[in-house]
């Protein structure tokens, strides 16, 4: 009689790509959009730093020759070269304002780009998702990785600009934009281009080709960015000026006089011999309740764009 072998299948011998394979792999794919990111964060801590320093001293002694008016002048002569609008340090100051601002949108684009957009119209996604790697930790990575540099590249930024503004806002033109930039900084401004990301992934995957996907999630930012700045529970309706009777101007003597309003007349200024304005209203005590309400709504908008970009990925690989 004869007796059967009975033989277990050998096991596959394909090994599994394991999560630091992955952020490996989007690291390298993604390398130059890492270091475009990293130029941008040393450029922009470096013009913060030059505000903070060598800008500042020069503006300093122009308020203290000139009086008020000096702040409007040219921060140096090479000043124009970095500005958006001229080398007034009181223009200079929001500059890295508008960098940060740029800078999320940059991540949006990039996220329903090349980051998912342009895998997915490739078929390199789907094809990664028939070997070793499930969709769900394909997108994880793809996510984690670009928002581990975000935090860190933004916390940074902002750190330095809120040490920017505690040493110099003094210097500053009296009105509604330095209160509009002091309520616009802090953890908020790390938490919207992480929104951004999670935008422009879910775009990526819902439209699946690279340059629709781009002009998408650019518009959506877009909108995203201009309800923050004008609806509350964001910067919006912080950012009225404060009632006449309770702002007051002090001249080169040091002493009060009334506001003569004509904050961006160097001639008006000068007639009147302002030194500063005041500026009670700035810090507010309402400054963290603000901050941390809209940090909350932007996350919480984040882990459900992100909710919404795990369904689809999900249905895509069924």
């Amino acid at each position: 009689m004869s007796t059967a072998t009975l033989t277990a299948p050998a096991p596959s011998r394909r090994p599994a790509t394991r999560p630091r394979g992955l952020v490996w792999s989007v690291l390298r794919l993604h390398r130059t959009a890492l270091w475009v990111w990293l130029a941008f964060v040393v450029a922009t801590a470096g013009f913060l730093l030059w505000l903070t320093g060598p800008a500042a001293h020069d503006a300093q002694h122009q308020l203290e020759t000139y009086g008020y008016a000096g702040v409007l002048e040219a921060a140096s002569s090479s000043a124009t070269l970095f500005s958006f609008t001229s080398g007034a340090y009181n223009d200079l100051f929001y500059d890295p304002d508008n960098l940060i601002t740029l800078g999320g949108f940059a991540v949006a684009l990039f996220a329903a780009g090349p980051l998912i957009g342009r895998e997915l119209e490739n078929g390199t996604a789907q094809l990664a998702w028939t070997q070793s790697v499930s969709p769900a930790r394909w997108l994880a990575a793809k996510l984690a990785v670009p928002a581990c540099f975000l935090v860190l590249g933004n916390g940074l930024l902002t750190a330095l600009y809120h040490h920017l503004w505690s040493a110099h806002s003094n210097l500053l033109v009296a009105g509604i934009t330095p209160r509009a930039l002091y309520f616009s900084l802090g953890p908020a401004t790390v938490a919207a281009p992480l929104l951004g990301l999670a935008l422009g992934a879910l775009i990526g995957l819902t439209v699946r080709r690279t340059l629709p996907a781009l002009a998408l999630s650019g518009f959506v930012y877009f909108l995203v960015y201009a309800f923050r700045g004008n609806h509350w529970p964001f910067q919006g309706r912080y950012t009225q000026p404060v009632p006449t009777s309770n702002s007051w101007a002090i001249d080169t003597t040091g002493a009060k006089v009334p506001d003569p309003d004509c904050y961006l007349d160097r001639g008006c200024l000068a007639s009147h011999h302002i030194a500063r304005f005041a500026r009670e209203y700035l810090p507010s005590p309402d400054y963290w309740p603000r901050q941390l309400l809209e940090t909350g709504v932007l996350l919480t908008l984040t882990a459900l764009t992100i909710t919404a970009a795990f369904t689809v990925v999900r249905h895509r690989a069924a």
